[in-house]
């Protein structure tokens, strides 16, 4: 009977975890794609010219984001919190997102502008990108003095940002197949809108593990 119990509860602890990295495999796939593209030399397109001619910030944008989104997913694990694998998986998670984080936000400041990206996209991009990286310097601040609660909330916000380009994809897939290609405007606000669900679901996960005992 214990093992019977036992079997669903570990399940569902593994739950988050495995929806968030498997969810993570979008951006994760398309960013192993884009640094084919710049080894093998192209194809260069309108789009893609501003990364070949400049390929470092986003290979350290690729890189980061997919250590951050990959590993950063079991630290969701009730499991692993209580073990020395959290404490050290964090010293690499943390970097990897604040990297990410500040090569986003480089790219969004000086990176020519390809067609379709528009002020407002741009804006979204700064804000959310911003944000992610201060959420990342408060959830450390807050582990160093030791509040667990604090250290949680941060983080989760800043993986749920971190990992937008996923709800970015299927939002706009929607869209594509319900609408049509979006506009300038319409393709800023399914971007920013997928940055404000994810946040949203960043506070339930926020409120039930909160609910729970660490």
């Amino acid at each position: 009977m214990t093992t019977t119990v036992s079997r669903p509860t570990t399940r569902r602890r593994w739950l988050v975890p495995a929806v968030l990295i498997t969810f993570s495999a979008i951006p994760v796939t398309a960013g192993i794609v884009r640094v084919g593209q710049l080894v093998a030399g192209g194809p260069i397109t309108e789009e893609s010219a501003r990364f070949f001619a400049s390929p470092v910030p986003l290979i350290l944008h690729i890189v980061g984001a997919t250590t951050f989104t990959v590993l950063g997913g079991f630290q969701f694990s009730r499991s692993l919190r209580r073990h020395r694998w959290h404490r050290v998986a964090g010293r690499i998670v943390i970097p990897a997102g604040l990297v990410a984080a500040a090569a986003a936000l480089w790219m969004a400041l000086f990176y020519p502008k390809p067609p379709g990206d528009g002020a407002l996209l741009e804006v979204f991009r700064l804000v959310f990108g911003t944000f992610m990286f201060v959420a990342l310097v408060l959830g450390y601040q807050a582990i160093r003095r030791h509040d667990v609660s604090a250290h949680r909330a941060w983080l989760t916000r800043a993986y749920l940002v971190g990992i937008g380009a996923d709800t970015q994809a299927v939002l706009t897939g929607i869209y594509v197949g319900a609408v049509g290609q979006p506009g300038v405007t319409a393709r800023a606000l399914l971007l920013g809108g997928a940055w404000v669900l994810n946040l949203a679901v960043a506070e339930v996960i926020i409120h039930r593990m909160r609910r729970r005992t660490p």
